[in-house]
């Protein structure tokens, strides 16, 4: 196909993960949505009827498609290693939600089938793709500010009382905050880090019965040139760190303080959560794409020590602090949220050019998840073992 006309997308699965995807794939020029799967027949119609598609009831299906040139998989995390498989024997470039896999070995099963296929693989979208991390990593690689010695990244958030389908509070099954929100933590701070880290030391905690799964970790992380980074995730929905970013969203619109307090008593009233968290996906009785957005997406607070300056980097700029004082340095709102995600799909796909956020990129990521957990339930360090450098960005 043309270089500059838009790759034709196929999407596995129209669940929330898509429909935060979605004002994306709307306003992107460089993307097509032609097809879709997913088991939900009032989905696949309000899918033909947006986009004119075919809306197969299968990922198989969709995968032998003709008319897709590439499968964005928004399918639950334990599918994701069928389905990109699927997708890389059908010739199909892959971009696919994180986590990228539950297991390292479904990671190295899913980055052999890409490699075998010959066709592009990205995993995203995660929090590292967003210009506010791009624009520091890329001021720590000028070699203005120093060398990066230490991060701090925390986030309260009320991930756990989000309506949930019983394996979203499943560790086994990819549920709880390490696989879904580690996952973005975990890459932004590699991603600033330099990719390589040496070791993590964690604990995890999950004090809501009702609830499962671990809501909350502290870990760690040692990288192999002896910077170290200490992240603290809680999704117990008491503390909303979005009130540091000035009341900015996770996804970048406004948001309203106590918003935490709402999600719970939501829940609390919800007599059957699983159809709860349906109803809010595309095709569902109260589907809503994500509010537009005033600044870019961020995944709370965080700041980089380097050894001449910190840098804090913001929903809508980075924040300089150096011996000369404080200074911000702007950035313009998007145009087209989380654009960088389909950019890079793009240029792996079209121009055949190296994703940063490639299969062995994600499963670096996601051997530090499983160090938190395995760290958390033996009370040692783990040593990595699968871990890849960051590629310059500049």
């Amino acid at each position: 196909m043309s270089a500059t006309a838009p790759l034709r997308l196929g999407a596995a699965g129209l669940g929330r993960a898509f429909m935060i995807m979605l004002p994306t794939l709307r306003a992107h020029p460089g993307v097509r949505l032609v097809a879709a799967a997913d088991p939900r027949p009032e989905a696949r119609a309000a899918f033909e009827r947006e986009f004119g598609g075919r809306a197969h009831a299968s990922v198989e299906s969709m995968c032998a498609d003709r008319a897709v040139d590439a499968v964005y998989i928004a399918t639950p995390h334990q599918c994701h290693v069928d389905d990109v498989i699927a997708a890389a024997a059908h010739g199909k470039h892959v971009l696919v939600e994180k986590p990228f896999g539950i297991t390292l070995a479904q990671c190295r099963a899913m980055i052999d089938a890409a490699r075998s296929a010959r066709v592009a693989l990205v995993v995203g979208h995660s929090h590292s793709f967003d210009a506010p991390y791009a624009r520091t990593r890329a001021l720590i690689e000028s070699g203005a500010y120093g060398e990066v010695r230490m991060i701090g990244a925390q986030y309260y958030t009320d991930f756990m009382y989000r309506p949930r389908r019983p394996e979203e509070l499943d560790t086994s099954q990819g549920g709880g905050v390490v696989f879904s929100q580690g996952s973005h933590q975990v890459d932004v701070v590699r991603l600033l880090g330099g990719g390589r880290v040496r070791s993590v030391r964690a604990q995890c905690g999950a004090w809501d019965r009702a609830r499962g799964s671990e809501g909350a970790y502290a870990a760690l992380l040692r990288f192999e040139d002896d910077a170290f980074a200490s992240l603290v995730y809680s999704g117990y929905a008491h503390f909303d760190s979005d009130e540091l970013a000035g009341w900015i969203g996770e996804l970048g619109a406004r948001k309203r303080p106590g918003h935490h307090a709402a999600t719970r008593a939501a829940l609390a009233s919800a007599t059957d959560e699983a159809g709860a968290k349906m109803a809010r996906a595309y095709g569902g009785a109260h589907a809503t794409a994500a509010a537009a957005p005033v600044a870019h997406n961020h995944f709370g607070s965080i700041v980089v020590s380097c050894t001449r300056a910190d840098l804090r980097p913001l929903p809508d700029g980075i924040m300089i602090y150096d011996e000369h004082g404080a200074r911000r340095e702007a950035l313009d709102a998007p145009e087209v949220p989380r654009a960088e995600v389909i950019d890079e799909l793009r240029a792996a796909a079209l121009d055949g050019r190296q994703p940063l956020h490639s299969g062995e990129w994600a499963m670096a990521t996601l051997e530090v998840c499983l160090a938190v957990l395995e760290s958390s339930r033996s009370g040692h360090d783990i040593d990595m073992r699968h871990q890849v450098a960051a590629p310059r960005t500049t």
